[in-house]
């Protein structure tokens, strides 16, 4: 509050001055002051002829007391003229309602340096210290419908409320304000019948930028002021949207998209980078027109050839598990660093079921042996048309046709190929047609299962001679044909391998199990081809028990650590249990991992939490905006100037007047 004086008109208070104080002054120079007098003798008229000097200007002015107050009384008609106002903050009524916004958008630095929550927790203190005697206030920190709660009951004890005030801490969750206003009327107890006996209402004071999601369901019964927080020049480039999936055709490619927006007054260009577990794998351009520019704007800024270009796409390639995070780089033009990024968690591989169906294969049973697969396990072929249905991720038919295939999954098939796919071994009659003395002519060296191998010196004795489809991919070429095809139908994957390897010198080289090793991971990547989906900030992810079990039976607790440190979970002793709410944006881990949870991404990704335009009208349009913070008003003092100064002051003249009074 600021008790300095301002003026509204001092031109007019100027010009009156000029007139009326030598207007005033004149007339006390030019007045006769003659009075009757009784005289004995004509010496006493030298006296009276003294007066007629008067008549001549310019004369030495005499001490007047009726002339000292007539020009104090003109100075306060002047000054009251000239309108002096001052800022005035006048204090919350007997029933105050604090209810302060700790969204993710109040976390953004405005010029001042300050965040908005900063700001807001300033100006709530400062009424707590204009508040009356006999007053009391509550205090209520709002963002989504969970994340509302009252910090300080209704309480006289200041000290309190400024504690509470200062107790409240920043999250990255949305805004929403009718969870509050529930809560405030609810502490009130407002009766409306005392409406009828003339009751003052409540103050209800909101601190935000006024961008609730739920501004058409508000509704409160109180006097509510609305302040706005923050700056309608800030500026934010936010990262708003986020996808990633794998590439059915490449499984080991994983395909990101991402969305950015600029919530600032002036186009801005901004380098977005990929990155993989912090490894920089890529990084592109945009540039970003103003979110709020019109139609007209956006033309007239194509028009000049700055065509805007806010998405950007990458292709990375991930075998294991991995974090994936996608970051635009531009702090210049950024006020908010929550929605600067965004992750998204790649699960590792499946531990997969692996069933080999053979009449006797030494290598290939070690092979499938040392892949530490789930359930490794192996059987004849008649046991395998025996046994149904099938629960495995992964069947090898090594040098045996099956009457059938599931209708899902992954195979390998040495020597064979599978019935009832477009994939078809050449036949000469009813046989099938046989190559003889082949060596590898050329193989795709980047494919995830080749990667890495050299199939130079690999002979193959006797094969079959295949045929490819359009859904074929040949992996290695052969000279006299393919010998190994990536072969996709409908939710099948076969890997069909156009020898028996006991044909071949391959199992007696290195790169026999390392392509094994390879087919199994590109096959268990195939089978979970989805990425974990991120979450928003405040979300309590539930974890199964069933998923507890797997961990440690006897599992009492777990640590959770992330953005805002690390803290211990006690863990029930029956039923799931949820995790408690992820206030903050970023990367989640827990300790003992526990499967589908070892890593969790919470992303903000909201548009209307990155506009850190702060809204000038109250929320819900319910209540007036109080502008200039801490609820400021203007205070005219010429009106006490009349009243209390001028007005006693023309009683005092006219006293003096009219008893002859001098100095």
């Amino acid at each position: 509050m600021s008790w300095f004086p301002q003026f509204l008109n001092p031109l007019a208070a100027g010009i009156a001055a000029a007139i009326a104080i030598p207007a005033l002054l004149a007339l006390y120079f030019l007045k006769l002051r003659r009075q009757e007098r009784s005289v004995a003798s004509t010496l006493l008229w030298k006296k009276a002829i003294q007066d007629l000097q008067v008549n001549a200007p310019f004369q030495k002015l005499r001490r007047n007391l009726l002339l000292l107050l007539q020009l104090f009384l003109l100075a306060l008609l002047i000054l009251a003229l000239s309108r002096p106002v001052v800022s005035y903050a006048p204090p919350p009524g007997q029933t105050t309602v604090i209810l302060i916004d700790r969204s993710a958008s109040m976390s953004a630095k405005d010029a001042d340096g300050r965040t908005r929550l900063d700001e807001a927790k300033r100006r709530a203190e400062a009424l707590i210290d204009s508040m009356s005697r006999g007053a009391r206030a509550m205090v209520i920190a709002f963002a989504d419908d969970s994340g509302t709660q009252t910090v300080q009951p209704f309480t006289q004890d200041r000290s309190s409320l400024r504690s509470a005030i200062e107790s409240i801490m920043p999250t990255d969750r949305k805004s929403q304000l009718k969870v509050a206003y529930q809560l405030a009327e609810a502490q009130m107890n407002y009766n409306p019948e005392q409406l009828r006996e003339n009751r003052e209402k409540p103050d209800v004071w909101v601190y935000s930028d006024g961008r609730v999601l739920d501004a058409g369901e508000l509704s409160i019964r109180g006097n509510v002021r609305y302040e706005p927080i923050g700056s309608v020049k800030t500026g934010n480039l936010a990262v708003v949207a986020l996808s990633a999936r794998r590439n059915y055709e490449r499984p080991n490619e994983v395909q990101v998209f991402a969305r950015l927006a600029n919530f600032g007054t002036e186009p801005a260009d901004a380098d977005v980078q990929i990155s993989v577990d912090g490894d920089v794998r890529s990084v592109a351009s945009t540039y970003l027109i103003p979110e709020r520019w019109t139609d007209a704007e956006r033309k007239s800024a194509e028009d000049a050839g700055r065509l805007a270009k806010d998405s950007v796409e990458f292709t990375v390639e991930m075998t294991t598990a991995g974090v994936i995070k996608v970051q635009q780089m531009n702090r210049t033009a950024d006020a908010l660093s929550a929605d600067d990024s965004a992750e998204v968690v790649v699960p590792p591989p499946r531990n997969l079921a692996v069933l080999l169906v053979t009449n006797g294969n030494y290598f290939l049973e070690r092979a499938v042996n040392s892949l530490g697969a789930q359930k490794p396990d192996v059987l004849l072929p008649a046991g395998y048309e025996s046994r149904q249905p099938l629960e495995y991720d992964v069947v090898i038919f090594d040098s045996y046709t099956p009457k059938f295939v599931p209708p899902a999954g992954s195979f390998i098939s040495f020597g064979s190929v599978p019935p009832g796919i477009k994939l078809l071994a050449a036949k000469s009659g009813e046989l099938p047609m046989e190559v003889n003395d082949v060596e590898v002519l050329d193989w795709k060296r980047d494919h995830p299962i080749l990667r890495g191998l050299s199939l130079a010196k690999v002979f193959v004795a006797k094969g079959l001679r295949l045929l490819p489809a359009l859904e074929s991919e040949v992996l290695v070429e052969g000279t006299q044909g393919p010998l190994i095809v990536l072969h996709r139908e409908g939710r099948q994957t076969h890997l069909v391998v156009s020898f028996d390897v006991m044909q071949s010198n391959w199992p007696l080289r290195m790169s026999f199990p390392v392509f094994l090793h390879g087919a199994m991971q590109f096959l268990a990547i195939g089978s979970d081809m989805d990425v974990r989906q991120s979450l928003p900030p405040g979300a309590s992810p539930r974890i199964s028990r069933a998923n507890i079990q797997r961990v440690d039976p006897n599992l009492k607790s777990i640590r959770l650590n992330g953005p805002a440190g690390s803290r211990e979970v006690d863990i029930p002793e029956t039923g799931d249990f949820a995790l408690p709410p992820l206030d903050k944006v970023g990367l989640y881990t827990i300790d003992p991992p526990i499967p589908q949870f070892e890593q969790i991404a919470v992303n903000l990704l909201d548009p209307n939490e990155s506009n850190l335009l702060p809204l000038n009208v109250a929320p819900g349009d319910i209540g007036e905006v109080v502008q200039g913070g801490g609820g400021k008003a203007r205070l005219e003092l010429w009106w006490w100037l009349v009243a209390c100064a001028a007005l006693p002051l023309l009683l005092i003249e006219w006293w003096v007047h009219t008893r002859r009074v001098h100095l």
